[in-house]
């Protein structure tokens, strides 16, 4: 039986966390941030987690037991 594989572009973007949470960026800080405020900004600068809905999607990305 062959190794199971993780998904390249999920391992770059998800951080599995000690209680097997996991961890994950906020989209929409790239660019144009000019008309957005300032609170705003700083809260998607902070990291966030996956809901608990989609992290079975995530983890079966990442390889990783449910």
């Amino acid at each position: 039986m062959p190794k199971m594989k993780t998904n390249s572009s999920a391992k770059k973007r998800f951080k599995v966390t000690g209680t097997g949470k996991i961890k994950r960026k906020h989209a929409y800080k790239r660019h144009i941030l000019t008309k957005k405020e300032k609170d705003r900004k700083r809260g998607l600068a902070k990291s966030g987690l996956v809901s608990k809905e989609d992290s079975g999607n995530v983890k079966m990305l990442l390889a990783i037991g449910k």
